[in-house]
């Protein structure tokens, strides 16, 4: 009481016994004060701590919960249980100074049951004012949110396994896919990939700049595919007309030297033969003698052809050229070999659908095509067949009419291709061809500024061909007059007056 008159503060008592009840008591001591704000007294007023057991037991707390007022020095001021036996029991478990006390802590009581604590600092006393909950009832309380909590836990990581593997899935689709496309591109198929669905913006931003990749990529092979194909365009062309300018030098050559020849042979063969021809009216001669003149009329009838071959090969022009309808050129040729190729069991086919005109020589196209069926026939009879086919075929091709003869014998080795052509060449016996008819009708082709050449044929045979441009009826240049000079060949060599020097 002094204290608080000398402070003029109101004072905690420590723990003491009560003059009176004999009990645990602490004194609140508070200054009484004047009007002028003068301590001129003291109330002091004494707390049974024993009854404060009635105040704590109000508090709604699970059962074996305790409610613990200690002091500073670690004394039982007010206890909700057993009040009287724990009261002014030191607790040994609580530091000093009771500020240092945790706010929350599990630990055993001064009754031996261990508790989780919640700890609070009355400013007043100091207190420490305690509320411990068994740990068993904690747990109790606990285990039904730990066990909804565990299984809440359980059930998110569930959710997002499921979700993290339905994304790993879609996205290592997505994945599989540009995989896919990546191998087909380098297996060397360019050909474009589909688009399909991702599952995320960055993939469908690969995916686009793949596809876009894989498309120039595209263009890219096409456009170099290109340029080799042109180029190689280019080097046949080029190949094709040096060999073109080639052969031309070479025909040119040789039909200076033909000229020459065929000239300086006319007049012997012309002597031999008017000879024979006198020979031949002498009644007198042995039959043995005939047989030998008729023997040297054949070789002369054949040197003859050569010698016209030879003329026809350095002119290349025996006429003045007209509209032809090459179907009646067909017609011809086979009028005047199906005879031949029947009794050669060769079956001779016609496929005409050309309706257009060329200008060009009767006589030439006509020898032309009589050539290529002719040695048609002479391939299918070397090999010794009983039976063959020829087709011939006449049709449009665009503006020009294009004339094929198709034969099914051995065809054309690639060694004899190049020298098809040249002057003197043949792949016939000694005595049955001149190596002449396809030079000369490869001349009589390049004149009227067609084109002349060969293939195989799904027969397995040779088919050969030849190419003349179609001509507008109006731009056709008048026909000569009949006076006009006109020699399809040379004039017949017995028709000529014999040499004086015979």
């Amino acid at each position: 009481m002094k204290q608080v008159v000398a402070t003029g503060k109101p004072v905690v008592s420590d723990l003491i016994t009560g003059v009176l009840s004999g009990k645990p008591t602490i004194i609140l001591a508070y200054p009484v004060r004047d009007p002028a704000d003068r301590v001129v007294g003291a109330v002091g007023i004494g707390l049974n701590l024993a009854r404060l057991q009635t105040l704590f037991s109000s508090i709604p707390l699970p059962e074996g919960s305790v409610v613990t007022l200690t002091d500073a020095q670690s004394r039982v001021l007010a206890r909700s249980r057993e009040a009287e036996r724990y009261i002014g029991t030191v607790v040994q478990s609580t530091p000093s100074p009771i500020r240092d006390v945790p706010a929350t802590q599990t630990l055993a009581g001064v009754d031996g049951i261990r508790r989780f604590f919640g700890n609070a600092i009355v400013d007043r006393g100091p207190w420490l004012l305690s509320v411990g909950i068994p740990t068993s009832v904690a747990a109790a309380r606990i285990a039904p949110l730990w066990r909804r909590n565990l299984a809440i836990s359980l059930s998110a990581i569930a959710a997002i396994m499921i979700v993290s593997l339905w994304f790993a899935h879609l996205l290592s689709g997505g994945l599989g896919r540009l995989r896919s496309s990546v191998r087909q591109i380098a297996d060397g198929d360019l050909s474009p990939p589909s688009k399909s669905k991702v599952p995320n913006l960055e993939l469908a931003q690969l995916q686009d700049g793949f596809i876009t990749m894989a498309a120039n990529l595209r263009e890219a092979h096409q456009a170099l595919d290109h340029q080799i194909e042109q180029e190689r365009r280019m080097r046949e062309t080029l190949q094709s007309l040096q060999r073109q300018v080639v052969r031309q030098e070479r025909l040119a050559a040789v039909g200076v030297l033909v000229s020459g020849v065929a000239h300086e042979l006319n007049n012997p063969l012309q002597a031999i033969l008017g000879t024979v021809e006198l020979l031949e009216r002498d009644n007198g001669l042995r039959p043995e003698v005939r047989e030998e003149i008729a023997f040297i009329k054949t070789q002369s009838g054949r040197a003859r052809e050569i010698i016209r071959n030879l003329s026809r090969f350095s002119s290349q022009q025996t006429g003045p050229p007209a509209l032809v309808d090459l179907r009646d050129v067909v017609a011809e040729v086979v009028q005047l070999r199906q005879r031949d190729l029947d009794a050669s069991s060769i079956v001779l086919e016609v496929d005409v659908s050309a309706l257009r005109k060329v200008y060009a020589n009767f006589t030439e196209v006509e020898q032309v095509t009589l050539n290529f069926v002719i040695n048609a026939q002479q391939s299918i009879e070397a090999t010794g067949r009983n039976r063959g086919r020829i087709l011939i075929k006449l049709f449009d091709v665009g503006k020009k009419v294009r004339l094929e003869v198709h034969d099914d014998g051995p065809g054309v080795t690639p060694e004899d291709e190049p020298k098809l052509f040249q002057p003197f060449f043949t792949t016939k016996p000694v005595g049955k061809g001149t190596g002449l008819g396809l030079s000369v009708s490869y001349g009589i082709i390049e004149s009227y500024g067609g084109s002349i050449g060969h293939r195989g044929n799904d027969w397995g045979g040779a088919t050969f061909f030849f190419e003349l441009p179609i001509i507008d009826p109006a731009s056709v240049p008048p026909a000569p007059s009949s006076s006009g000079t006109s020699t399809d060949d040379p004039a017949p060599v017995l028709q000529r007056s014999i040499s004086p020097r015979i």
